[in-house]
């Protein structure tokens, strides 16, 4: 017996053994699908915006499969997590905080608390869908079979030892259908394939309320910022783009930007000062500002994965950023996977107005 059939039977036995134990539950779920071994599932993502967003079909699966789920997160990406309907409980781990003050009490009081919650969590399995140490050592402190990429798909390697069960994605697929993956290898039937984020735009949000007040014109929304500075375009092509785009000043400009990206975001609002500068907004304002835009162009980051998942129109900007991993076709918009163009130092602002306008007209 492979250890894949082991990981099923532990994995069902334990279910049986719960089912007996507590007896029926009546919260509204269908519980009586036959292929779901599963009442507790533990989604451990910490971070980053678009990679957590990626995992968002995972927890959407287990929920209409009946399973309770429970979701280890940073606080930075909390308001994708806490609060989010398919999301039973959310456990916010500080690892930054942790690493810089490893041996203060307040650390040691925060690791031992969110231990001891995990193991009452009780899971049937753990899904470890970030392949580092930090993440694995949390999935396997919740005390149930962790199922988690192999070696070669790890950032940290090592961290493997840790999983009961690992994955190997197919090569040349989108990072979410990788996280659909470790979803089956866990029992998980899959029905939903996209991530949907649409439930931030019910959420209250008086700055992003004030700002669409005073667009009048149909909007595009210009994202110049990215984690790493080789993965941007240029503020001068993207202040350009804005222009050709605009169609003789049918459509404005906005001008996106998260923590670490105002210097950007700055500069291009003084080439091109007729372009609107959003105020920095929590995660459910950037969501409904993107969502009401005709249109979002930025670089494989978070805010671009944001865009894709609340429903906007979206075209992806890719540099040459290690070309075998940072793809359009597993990188790119899940929705639009066609809506993505890769640019080197020649790629000028026209090539891309030319996408920008099929897009729109799509």
């Amino acid at each position: 017996m492979g250890p894949g059939a082991r990981g099923r039977r532990r994995i069902r036995g334990k279910d049986r053994d719960r089912r007996r134990s507590e007896g029926p539950r009546d919260d509204g779920l269908d519980r009586k699908d036959p292929e779901i071994g599963l009442v507790n599932l533990l989604l451990v993502r910490l971070s980053s915006l678009g990679d957590v967003v990626h995992a968002l079909p995972i927890a959407a699966n287990a929920r209409r499969s009946g399973a309770r789920v429970g979701w280890v997160v940073e606080s930075a990406y909390r308001e994708l997590v806490d609060g989010n309907p398919d999301v039973d409980e959310v456990f916010f781990a500080d690892t930054r905080n942790w690493r810089r003050r490893p041996f203060s009490p307040q650390t040691y009081a925060e690791m031992r608390s969110i231990f001891r919650r995990l193991r009452r969590f009780s899971p049937d399995a753990t899904i470890d869908a970030q392949g580092l140490w930090k993440s694995a050592v949390l999935a396997r402190a919740a005390g149930g079979p962790v199922v988690g990429f192999g070696t070669a798909d790890r950032r940290e390697r090592g961290s493997v030892l840790l999983c009961d069960r690992t994955v190997k994605p197919v090569v040349g697929r989108h990072i979410v259908d990788h996280n659909l993956a470790l979803a089956e290898a866990a029992g998980i039937p899959v029905r939903v394939r996209s991530p949907d984020a649409r439930f931030l735009l019910g959420r209250p949000s008086p700055e992003a309320d004030a700002f669409l007040a005073g667009q009048t014109r149909p909007f595009a929304v210009y994202h110049p910022g990215a984690s790493r500075p080789e993965k941007t375009w240029g503020e001068e092509r993207f202040a350009e783009l804005a222009r050709l785009v605009s169609d003789g000043g049918r459509m404005s400009a906005v001008v996106s930007w998260g923590p670490g990206d105002e210097e950007r975001a700055f500069r291009m609002s003084k080439i091109l000062p007729q372009a609107r500068l959003l105020p920095l907004l929590p995660l459910a304002g950037l969501a409904r500002v993107i969502a009401a835009s005709s249109l979002f162009i930025g670089g494989d980051t978070g805010p671009l994965h944001l865009a894709d998942a609340v429903g906007a129109p979206t075209l992806a900007l890719f540099g040459s950023t290690d070309p075998d991993h940072n793809t359009p076709a597993r990188n790119g918009p899940y929705r639009s996977p066609g809506s993505a163009i890769r640019y080197d130092s020649a790629t000028g602002a026209e090539e891309v107005a030319r996408k920008a306008f099929e897009v729109l007209a799509a």
